[in-house]
């Protein structure tokens, strides 16, 4: 007698929707179908403890240690990826562990002068179901959870999270349809989970620089977070170093950065250059 088969399944974290068949992993390289259920849990590729400003993070709990965890994969294919041997589906993982949500809380709660656990490193909001148990068990011994992600989420998951998160750092990559489409994502979606986002915890907004790819959008998207967010928003532009399919290209002069800074205070009161 054959083997029964067993039904596609879609996963409904974010909005490339992938209707994966048995085995079969996503869009993003790390959610597979398992049994029917689509999920990526546990698995850890790093674990360290960095300054909470290393997030970046400068509003929220500043001279704070925080315990950050990344896993692998993303549901984005930027080019210019900083941490593309964890990030790129085509890369061969090694040394990933498995880890409970319990373990991570006792590793926070032992590590001395620490706030709590920042989900980073990939992307974390793929690895959804074992970053909401995690944050939910953080949450109830009344530590903080942060989270450092590409805002690449459907609603209906990002409001289940909310609750659970005290701060955000999310990544504005630029500010055209064009950019995102070519990156895999979509600019109007980033936007409608920061401004969600902001509503519910902490929220502060990185921009790495790219010369001739966004360094012309530093201005509307100052003007945007001041209109639409608030003045108050921290936004982080961040020195572009050559990385992966972008290994060509120069670093963003310091020149530029500084620049675009001065263009974005015009804007926002809080504006802070990353890697100079």
């Amino acid at each position: 007698m054959p083997a029964k088969k067993m039904p596609n399944a879609r996963c409904e974290i974010c909005p490339h929707g992938c209707v994966l068949s048995e085995g079969d992993a996503g869009f993003c390289g790390a959610r597979k179908n398992i049994g029917g259920q689509v999920d990526s849990y546990g698995k850890i590729t790093a674990i360290a403890v960095d300054p909470i400003e290393k997030k970046p993070l400068m509003g929220f709990f500043r001279g704070s240690d925080i315990v950050s965890i990344g896993s692998y994969g993303c549901n984005f294919r930027c080019g210019f990826c900083q941490n593309a041997e964890i990030a790129w589906p085509d890369f061969k993982i090694r040394g990933e562990r498995d880890f409970t949500p319990a373990e991570i809380v006792a590793i926070a709660r032992k590590t001395p002068n620490n706030l709590g656990v920042a989900y980073t490193y990939n992307e974390p909001l793929i690895n959804y179901e074992f970053l909401y148990d995690c944050a939910r068990e953080i949450h109830a011994v009344g530590m903080k959870n942060v989270v450092v992600t590409n805002g690449f989420i459907n609603p209906e998951p990002l409001e289940k999270l909310l609750p659970y998160i005290d701060a955000m750092n999310i990544d504005l990559k630029a500010f055209t349809t064009e950019f995102y489409k070519k990156i895999g994502g979509d600019l109007d979606i980033v936007k409608n989970t920061i401004a969600r986002a902001q509503k519910s915890c902490h929220v502060e907004i990185t921009t790495l620089l790219i010369p001739g790819e966004n360094d012309n959008d530093i201005e509307p998207i100052a003007k945007w977070l001041a209109s639409e967010i608030s003045p108050d928003t921290p936004l982080h532009i961040s020195r572009f170093f050559p990385r992966h399919k972008y290994a060509h290209l120069a670093p963003t002069p310091v020149e530029t950065i500084l620049r675009a800074a001065e263009i974005a205070k015009k804007y926002l009161k809080n504006v802070f250059c990353g890697n100079i």
